[in-house]
């Protein structure tokens, strides 16, 4: 069978509606400066679906910065991989200050936080290794479990009852096999928005034998004291033995890192495929970054008008009878009954009735016959976004409850 052919019937769950071509619900644009205010289809509307958590994406300190290190730069030095001839001072030195941060020993720089993961799982683990995961883990988590040729137990989203029971029967194996054990879980879950339990996690460690991995891309920036992450937050940084962030959330920049032990951080350094055969981070980014830590580390006022914002709305939604599930973050999912078309069809009325912009989430990111509208507030917002969309939302409600959504079909939907 040809190869064109086969892959064309079977375009996947998502793929399924590909035929939409007018970046409505998938790839849509907005445009105009990042911010709660942007333009979506030549209306101004609401944005929560940013990337900006602590509002640097258009700090005038961050601009200037970006501005001019690319003026002085360009946006191709440094010509080649960090191992080859793409290192420089200014890596090295933002490797040296997340470290601090994060209080961990060394830094590795990523180009991308999902290849890197890949690299990290992929360097860590061989065919007589077991991997033990939390089944809620990130897309670029179980891509790196697929390059693992070894056994993986996946254990019930933060159950530590039956993440025990999985330890065991790594154990077993792994004594088996004479290899060792990796736990991979995240600091914040990305759609749920709750907290890994790696308070008990980590106490497992007493008596099981593995080593710990924390993808954070959610909780730098946003949890802890100081906005060093979960493991700050629940007391344990010192017990996650490789600790994982992107640049893309808190810092509305491009790139990640991983933070640990420097002996196991000099071994990855000559391990990670995808840093090792490709380009290192542009000088203008990392720059950029340099002045983006800086200022989180110099001001707790970005995380605090983030949890302003994330307050009021989170209690809002639940003072008006909203399901936002679990969450213990900034990740606000709005959790509602129906089917795909009814939530296409409320996605489009808060879109053009009510200038609001969220992300709706299906099946099969979700359960059949659950609609969930991600709402991602940040230290930008204000209080009268909180309240126009609370209001917005307790109307759409009304509607969906009425059967109005469901009454339109597919019909009344885009994806009619």
């Amino acid at each position: 069978m040809d190869l064109f052919k086969k892959i064309l019937s079977n375009k996947g769950p998502l793929g399924t509606y590909s035929y939409i071509d007018d970046n409505y619900y998938f790839f849509p644009k907005l445009e105009g400066e990042i911010g709660p205010r942007m333009k979506f289809k030549n209306r101004e509307v609401l944005n929560w679906s940013l990337n900006n958590y602590l509002g640097l994406a258009n700090h005038p300190e961050v601009r200037k910065t970006d501005s001019e290190a690319t003026k002085e730069w360009g946006l191709s030095y440094p010509m080649g991989a960090r191992m080859m001839s793409g290192n420089t001072i200014h890596h090295e030195e933002l490797e040296k200050q997340l470290s601090k941060f994060v209080s961990k020993e060394d830094s590795i720089l990523l180009n991308y936080g999902y290849q890197g993961v890949l690299s990290i799982i992929d360097a860590l683990v061989d065919r007589k290794d077991v991997i033990v995961y939390d089944s809620d883990c990130h897309a670029c988590i179980i891509d790196g479990l697929r390059l693992h040729i070894g056994k993986r137990y996946v254990y019930s989203h933060n159950d530590i009852e039956n993440l025990r029971k999985q330890l065991v029967r790594a154990k077993k194996l792994s004594d088996e096999t004479g290899g060792g054990i990796l736990v991979i879980t995240e600091g914040v879950f990305g759609m749920s928005g709750n907290m890994g339990d790696l308070l008990s996690i980590t106490e497992l460690k007493k008596e099981f034998d593995f080593r710990l991995f924390v993808d954070d891309a959610h909780g730098f920036g946003t949890m802890g004291k100081t906005g060093a992450g979960v493991g700050e937050e629940q007391g344990v940084q010192d017990k996650i033995d490789l600790y994982f962030s992107t640049f893309a959330k808190s810092m509305a920049s491009i790139g990640a890192f991983v933070s640990g032990d420097r002996d196991i951080l000099d071994n990855l350094r000559y391990k990670l495929r995808s840093q090792i055969f490709a380009k290192s981070l542009p000088m203008p980014i990392v720059i950029g970054n340099l002045k983006r830590l800086e200022l989180i580390k110099d001001s707790s006022k970005f995380k605090d008008k983030l949890w302003k914002i994330v307050n009021a709305i989170q209690d809002g939604f639940k003072s008006n009878g909203f399901n936002i599930g679990t969450t213990q973050s900034p990740v606000t999912p709005i959790i509602l009954k129906g089917d795909v078309f009814e939530c296409a069809n409320m996605i489009k009325d808060l879109r053009s009735e009510y200038n609001i912009f969220c992300s709706g989430v299906i099946y099969p990111v979700v359960p059949k016959g659950i609609i969930m509208l991600r709402i991602i507030p940040t230290a930008a917002h204000t209080l009268e976004d909180v309240k126009e969309t609370i209001t917005a939302f307790k109307e759409v409600k009304k509607k969906l409850d009425a059967g109005i959504y469901l009454k339109m079909g597919e019909k009344g939907s885009i994806l009619s």
